[in-house]
């Protein structure tokens, strides 16, 4: 629960924490919503939400597993709440629940992972994950068949993944972040990167760049099978051709996004 301290300094704080976290339970819900609505009638599925909060490490590792996503959400909480989101499919209602029963959420060390039985068949398990985190944070993400996503976050940032996008929203810090079958995007705010600079890169998939006016920065971006179209003013020597590096405004951090099988679109938000 979360109290009202008309103090001077905190009522914004406590409004913003507010906020984030009836936003929280609002993309729960529609998840859920989603899960028991958007299904294969031939089959019986299982949808659940598990809360948990934990304390704050040096850096927080969350595992999606086979087949789960990850998303992160900065808020202004000295806590970490993570949301599990566990689908079950089997072929009945029992089978489902059994399975979902079996399923483990662990949240101890710094690290955030799911374990559950073997699944048989057509038979199938997975967890993916909201999780809120203070604003400056230390973040890992792995997955395999699930995209990646983090917003207003500043920190030493790490995503893969295999199959899956990559979204970055106003994120800051040192970011690197791969996917090999996926698009990835990221929106750029303030007038420069704040810390070391970003490296968002896919093998196949398209790139989408939100750039401020008037940013400042080293910016890096292109393909090898695809198309480019920048919708921002920049400054190249030469020829426009797949690959651009140049400087925006007085330079910066290096901002990196690039991909080998995909259209570039950059443009101006």
């Amino acid at each position: 629960m979360t109290r009202n301290l008309f103090v001077p300094g905190l009522v914004l704080a406590t409004a913003l924490a507010t906020t984030a976290s009836a936003q929280g339970e609002d993309r729960a819900q529609r998840w859920l919503q989603s899960c028991d609505t958007e299904w294969k009638r031939d089959r019986a599925r299982f949808c659940e939400l598990r809360d948990y909060t934990i304390r704050p490490s040096s850096t927080l590792i969350v595992d999606g597993g086979p087949n789960g996503g990850i998303s992160f959400f900065g808020w202004d909480r000295d806590e970490v709440k993570v949301v599990a989101m566990i689908q079950t499919s089997a072929e009945n209602d029992a089978e489902a629940a059994s399975i979902a029963r079996q399923i483990r959420v662990e949240t101890g060390s710094g690290r955030v992972r799911a374990a559950g039985p073997s699944v048989w068949g057509s038979n199938s398990w997975s967890v993916g994950y909201h999780v809120y985190v203070p604003r400056r944070s230390n973040l890992t993400a792995v997955a395999k068949n699930g995209g990646v996503s983090a917003q207003l976050i500043e920190g030493r940032l790490e995503f893969r993944t295999t199959n899956g996008g990559i979204s970055l929203d106003r994120v800051g810090g040192d970011v690197r972040a791969e996917t090999t079958n996926g698009g990835v995007n990221a929106r750029l705010a303030g007038s420069t990167w704040s810390g070391r600079g970003l490296d968002l890169t896919t093998t196949n998939g398209g790139v989408s760049l939100a750039i401020p006016r008037g940013y400042n920065a080293r910016l890096e971006t292109g393909t090898v099978n695809g198309g480019m179209s920048v919708d921002f003013p920049i400054t190249v020597r030469g020829r426009i051709n797949k690959h651009i590096e140049t400087q925006l405004g007085s330079g910066g951090p290096l901002v990196r996004v690039v991909t080998t099988n995909g259209g570039v679109k950059i443009y101006e938000q």
